[in-house]
């Protein structure tokens, strides 16, 4: 999770125009990923304003849809094709103990939440990864007077406890971006090793980063999936592939423990 700051989003698509509660049966991935490949509700288009729009209840993509994380919101897994898929996945990723946290700090992962991190979607776009986070992920986004970056206020619909936020900057904290696997987690597990561009990659890659409800991004801390799960069970899978997604994508392993309650997540 970050401890750091609140989040941005972006208006991205509208779910009542590109998912719908049925796509969520066998073979559902091709559809959904076709139909958001066709959204154009919001995004980083430059413009002021509100975008967006729609059920927040339907809004979400299919990890396995979306490997790269660019497409807003996070679905449920529900099929038993695509439990096998995900079952899959989690089972390849190494295991190993969790290391010491000496030396951790947060700056060891750069400054939050810079626009340099090289190598990860929405970098070097002029806005920093948390607004950018806010716009991709909100739905009615407004912008600050004479800005495309600053978000002021957005609606979000938080997968990791299944309601509705109504957000404005005034209370900033009431939504933050979460780590899914967290800064503190990863340097325990090899990070204290990287090199700190590979950091700074972690820290700001949108596959790492999700906005949701701030008291949910407080309790989780630096947990790994054995000690905390979303609240909300529909999601669990979901955040069990997402979290072996960045895994795999940074060659980091999780603790055995970590990996049998992500399988567990997901049928097995």
């Amino acid at each position: 999770m970050s401890h750091d700051d609140v989040s941005q989003g972006r208006g991205g698509c509208v779910s009542k125009r590109c998912l719908t509660s049925g796509v969520l049966h066998a073979g559902a991935v091709l559809v959904v990923g076709a139909a958001l490949a066709g959204c154009t509700g919001g995004g980083l288009s430059g413009e002021s304003g509100s975008t967006g729009g729609g059920s927040s209840a339907e809004y979400g993509t299919s990890p396995l849809a979306e490997p790269d994380g660019t497409s807003p919101g996070l679905a449920p897994i529900a099929s038993e094709k695509d439990e096998t898929t995900a079952r899959e996945l989690i089972s390849k990723l190494s295991t190993k103990g969790r290391g010491p946290k000496t030396g951790y700090d947060r700056d060891e992962f750069g400054y939050a939440w810079m626009d340099t991190a090289d190598g990860v979607p929405l970098a070097r776009n002029g806005c920093d990864t948390r607004n950018d986070l806010l716009k991709l992920h909100g739905r009615n986004v407004r912008f600050r007077a004479g800005s495309d970056c600053v978000v002021v206020s957005m609606d979000l619909y938080d997968p990791y406890t299944g309601k509705d936020i109504v957000w404005k900057k005034a209370k900033a904290a009431e939504v933050q971006i979460d780590h899914v696997v967290p800064l503190s987690y990863a340097w325990q597990m090899g990070a204290a090793r990287w090199s700190k561009e590979k950091r700074q990659r972690l820290a700001n890659d949108v596959l790492n980063l999700l906005p949701v409800s701030g008291s949910a991004n407080s309790a989780k801390r630096d947990s790994g999936p054995a000690s905390w799960l979303p609240p909300n069970k529909a999601i669990r899978c979901s955040y069990a592939v997402r979290f072996a997604q960045v895994a795999a994508k940074y060659e980091l392993p999780v603790t055995a423990s970590d990996k049998a309650m992500m399988l567990k997540q997901c049928g097995d």
